[in-house]
């Protein structure tokens, strides 16, 4: 039986372990504490704590050696940079050097990609981020790269629960900034994971792979549609946010490298999620909270 080890049994790791998991997989999840693994201990396979940032920590659980592909869906929370540095760098580089896998996946973001001109970005393109968080998750692809792992750059992952937008859409607290011009690149989180589990699956080639839907929009043509779509006000003008985690980018993010593998996006745009997934409008109403799109 193949087998696969989820570091990072979150948001979209959780749904990927499951993908797997009735594929006929033999899976077992990680999370950062005893809290969140006991959390999801009525899942079909088991979920165990372990901090990956501290070296011989994966090391000392023996049944999580060698697997056949490994996934590191971790998150920083909303730790700053020695959290991103401790998570994601040191606990792939953990996770490697003891546990050998067989293959690997690294989900990192479509913040790497700093173009602030509305341009098409492909794998190709040059992901040279100025915020230092961003600059982390280059170097862990780096290291991944180096192994023949696999890099998914996730766009802005919402889903029910989980979409700041929208929640701030409804709440009247969103802003246009600066005319609404800057594009936006989401994933749902289902999406995502499909795609995660995809790449692993079918034997993708290593390398890099944009994660997101078909329909990069800007800010102001998804904030009209949802004033038209929901009956309410659209919003009013604001600036940007400086103090955004990994910068303020305009770029659209294109995902033709992965449809090419015959991947194809459940919710191709956001305003199909929206209409086609009625929990996200119900959890976002109940006051869900999630990401700021990349």
């Amino acid at each position: 039986m193949k087998s696969i080890l989820i570091l990072g049994c979150g948001y979209v790791g959780l749904r990927a372990a499951r993908l797997f998991h009735r594929a006929g997989w033999r899976v077992t999840g990680v999370t950062r504490s005893p809290a969140s693994a006991a959390a999801l201990a009525a899942e079909p396979f088991p979920v165990l704590p372990c901090d990956i940032s501290t070296p011989g920590a994966l090391a000392a659980i023996s049944e999580l050696h060698h697997p056949s592909a490994l996934i590191s869906a971790v998150s920083s929370g909303r730790g700053g940079e020695d959290t991103y540095r401790a998570v994601y760098l040191h606990g792939l580089a953990n996770a490697i050097a003891e546990l050998r896998p067989a293959r690997l996946l690294f989900t990192s973001s479509t913040s790497v990609y700093a173009q602030t001109d509305g341009s098409l970005v492909t794998e190709h393109s040059p992901a040279d981020p100025a915020s230092p968080t961003s600059r982390i998750l280059r170097e862990t692809e780096d290291l991944a790269l180096r192994h023949a792992g696999l890099v998914a750059r996730l766009a802005g992952i919402y889903g029910p629960g989980r979409s700041i937008l929208l929640r701030k859409f409804l709440d009247h607290t969103a802003r246009i900034e600066a005319g609404g011009a800057r594009h936006i690149n989401q994933i749902h989180a289902d999406d995502a994971a499909s795609a995660l589990f995809h790449l692993i699956a079918t034997g993708a080639p290593p390398g890099i792979y944009n994660v997101s839907d078909d329909t990069p929009i800007t800010q102001l043509a998804l904030y009209q549609w949802l004033s038209t779509h929901l009956h309410q006000p659209l919003s009013p003008p604001g600036n940007p946010d400086p103090a955004r985690k990994r910068g303020v980018t305009d770029k659209r993010v294109s995902n033709a490298r992965l449809k090419s593998l015959g991947w194809t996006p459940a919710y191709p745009s956001f305003q199909q999620a929206l209409i086609h997934d009625p929990l996200l409008l119900q959890a976002a109403r109940a006051d869900g909270t999630g990401d700021a799109p990349p």
